[in-house]
């Protein structure tokens, strides 16, 4: 499928992890006490992939430009976990161990901002792969793609580092979970089986599930998860955010992948980051600009006339809002673009998968899911940790 996109996961690669076929040996288990064994570690000075360098040039919407600084917080006072989403080009079914340029981006782009309110810890683990869910959705899938014992490899090493950092690091800290698509589904599983309704679950200052389809009951905001309900409140905690994007011009198709729970009775939760309590509310993005982690199509030019900036990342004040919505039997994160043709700033963003050329519908935005909202999610973090504080003592 040449130009599908590096970042998918939650819905078809978990499906294919779950089909059944011949047996397989599962692979030894990794050692997380290992600090290779980890994108970022608050002890790891070697190859710690969250030290990078997140500064952002602000463009308002005159077309001036300003440069924002990052500074994180080496005192932080609660932890963050994150389980990356699927991004791997190692040539098996399942990766390998050894970082790419794939697992390095993502992180630099979804989880290392996080850094401002939390120490950070993003194990690596042996996902499934992108080369296996390009081959499988083109229905040519790869030999071993539906064995018993590959389905769960992901989830055990994600498993794994989770139990190592609960013994060897967490210290009665407080907690936040954090997800995109593949990773979103791993950490689900682990929430339901692990955290929901036992005593770990105090531990939990909230869940960030993204690119995902988290089954919540039908005027209700618990679901799957039993004891731990969508965020309403950034003093809250112990809940869980989640939310896969959508444009406003390009509402889900009948064949989405996201915004519709698998069983009747059910929506797809979704909590926005910029309004946990409803509404629509400005989004603070953190865009990638330059080197992408996607293949979403041209690179945006950010003022009409001018060479795009060089930090890494672009915010865009005022130009990008979003709100829940159901609409259409789907539950999704709405986002709309504020384009004012008469000023110089652009008057789009890219973030659709493209394949062939052509934008499929039934992704939305799930390339920038986590960009979308980053600068909300940092704030909402922020307070969340100082509820759960105020709570833990």
């Amino acid at each position: 499928m040449a130009g599908i996109t590096p970042v998918l996961g939650a819905s078809a690669a978990v499906a294919m992890l779950i089909a059944g076929g011949a047996n397989a040996q599962a692979p030894a288990k990794n050692d997380y006490a290992k600090p290779e064994t980890w994108l970022c570690r608050p002890d790891k000075t070697a190859k710690n992939y969250c030290n990078v360098d997140l500064s952002t040039t602000v463009v308002k919407a005159d077309g001036s430009e300003t440069t924002e600084a990052y500074k994180a917080d080496p005192k932080a006072p609660i932890d963050c976990f994150y389980v990356y989403p699927t991004v791997s080009n190692d040539p098996g079914v399942v990766s390998d161990m050894n970082e790419g340029p794939e697992e390095i981006n993502v992180v630099k782009a979804q989880f290392a901002r996080l850094g401002a309110k939390c120490r950070l810890y993003a194990p690596l683990y042996r996902q499934f792969t992108l080369t296996a869910l390009r081959a499988g959705q083109s229905g040519k899938p790869m030999p071993g793609a539906n064995d018993p014992a590959t389905r769960g490899v992901g989830y055990a090493d994600v498993l794994d580092a989770w139990n190592y950092y609960l013994a060897h690091d967490n210290k009665g800290r407080g907690v936040v979970l954090v997800g995109h698509s593949q990773g979103s589904g791993v950490l689900t599983q682990l929430i339901s089986k692990e955290i929901d309704g036992k005593p770990v679950e105090k531990k939990l200052v909230s869940a960030i599930l993204m690119g995902t389809r988290l089954p919540v009951d039908q005027g209700k905001d618990t679901g799957l998860f039993k004891d731990i309900p969508l965020c309403k409140a950034p003093s809250q905690t112990q809940c869980v955010i989640a939310y896969a994007s959508f444009r406003d011009t390009i509402p889900p198709p009948p064949n989405s992948l996201f915004g519709k729970a698998p069983s009747d009775g059910q929506i797809a939760g979704c909590a926005n980051p910029a309004a946990l309590g409803g509404g629509k509310a400005e989004l603070h993005a953190y865009l990638s600009n330059g080197v992408q982690i996607t293949n979403s199509g041209t690179q945006t030019t950010w003022v009409n006339g001018k060479p795009n900036p060089a930090t890494p990342f672009v915010s865009v004040p005022g130009l990008l809002s979003a709100e829940c919505v159901q609409k259409n039997g789907f539950s999704y994160l709405e986002v709309h673009v504020n384009a004012v043709p008469s000023d110089p700033r652009t008057d789009t963003i890219s973030g659709d998968v493209v394949q062939n050329g052509q934008v499929n519908p039934a992704w939305g935005l799930h390339l920038i899911d986590a960009n979308l909202e980053m600068g909300n999610i940092v704030d909402v973090v922020g307070q969340e940790a100082k509820a759960w504080l105020a709570k833990a003592k």
